[in-house]
């Protein structure tokens, strides 16, 4: 046993590695759209038309089959990968961490936006984030578009990061396949119309659960951060306590809150989707307007509160370790 738990403590750090200087590059197969494509297939089968109180028991089996799949599946590959030998164990179990975390490639895209308003370029900033925010881009100004990516780099920063490692630190690669199945179905059913009403129930209410310890260990860990980020931490902690559950996910406003503290700006507020306003309200006071740095801010504390839970969920490993070696 403990043998194993270092080799899967090693693929954790090596797969944070891997991500900090290769992020996802776009010409790979990524195990996450294969998942997307489970998910589709069932949608179809087991949903016709808009939902009614009919699909919640088939919205339920449909989270049942994800998650079971998305986790069964990377757990056989590796206890055969752990048969032939712990090397190649290793080996697989790192690719598979590298692609559970996304922390460069929300760099990434947000970067993009923030060359792309750096030079002018508003229009081109509305085709950047909209490839990472689901709203509406079109009717967004230059303050907008800001907002909107630094939203999202702190939401990421729990959905995409600390969640993701919480999972693996758990239950290995195939606890972060488990979280990745549940995020991924709550993207693509879990809203609030016609159509997911309510056969996307059961997978929003899922993933709220299986976000809910991860998104505020985030958050304080990005309070934590915030004086080595040159950020503001007194006010971040303020916010977050005073502002974190403004948003109708339980969640989301945790580490958007924080973010908005730290950077003494206002996030949040009404926006768009399908042509329709949803009312919002905002997170943070308006000390200061947003500006296109604020992105590179946001990346860095994003970075910090990811770089310190790798270290915590390394030293609960060996703590781990040494507590076998005791017995």
């Amino acid at each position: 046993m403990t043998r194993l738990i270092i080799y899967q403590t090693a693929a954790v750090l090596i797969g944070f590695i891997i991500d900090f200087f290769a992020g996802d590059p776009y010409a790979l197969p990524h195990p996450v759209a294969a998942i997307g494509r489970l998910i589709s297939f069932l949608d179809k089968k087991f949903r016709r038309g808009n939902s009614n109180i009919n699909d919640v028991g088939r919205g339920i089996l449909t989270v049942i089959i994800v998650a079971a799949v998305s986790t069964a599946v990377p757990a056989a590959l590796l206890f055969c990968m752990w048969k032939i030998h712990p090397i190649v164990y290793l080996a697989v179990n790192s690719i598979m961490c590298w692609q559970l975390v996304a922390a460069r490639q929300l760099e990434i895209e947000s970067s993009k936006v923030q060359r792309t308003l750096e030079k002018g370029d508003v229009e081109g900033a509305r085709n950047a984030v909209s490839y990472i925010v689901g709203r509406d881009t079109d009717v967004l100004d230059e303050s907008g578009i800001c907002r909107a990516a630094v939203e999202t780099v702190a939401e990421n920063a729990s959905d995409g990061v600390t969640a993701p490692l919480f999972w693996i630190f758990l239950f290995g690669a195939a606890g972060g396949f488990f979280y990745k199945a549940v995020n991924t179905m709550d993207s693509m059913l879990g809203y609030k119309n016609e159509k997911y009403l309510y056969f996307g129930r059961a997978a929003a209410k899922t993933d709220d659960a299986v976000n809910f310890i991860p998104a505020r260990i985030c958050a304080l860990l990005m309070v934590a951060v915030c004086p080595a980020c040159g950020l503001d931490g007194r006010t971040a902690y303020r916010i977050f306590r005073r502002d974190r559950y403004k948003h109708a996910s339980p969640n989301s406003a945790q580490t958007e809150s924080v973010c908005a503290g730290a950077l003494n700006v206002r996030l949040a507020g009404d926006a768009v989707y399908g042509g329709v306003v949803r009312k919002k309200e905002y997170l943070g006071d308006d000390i200061r307007p947003i500006e296109p740095e604020d992105i590179k801010r946001s990346n860095r504390l994003m970075y910090a509160a990811s770089w310190l839970i790798l270290g915590i969920g390394i030293l609960a490993r060996i703590a781990v370790i040494l507590a076998f070696t005791a017995v």
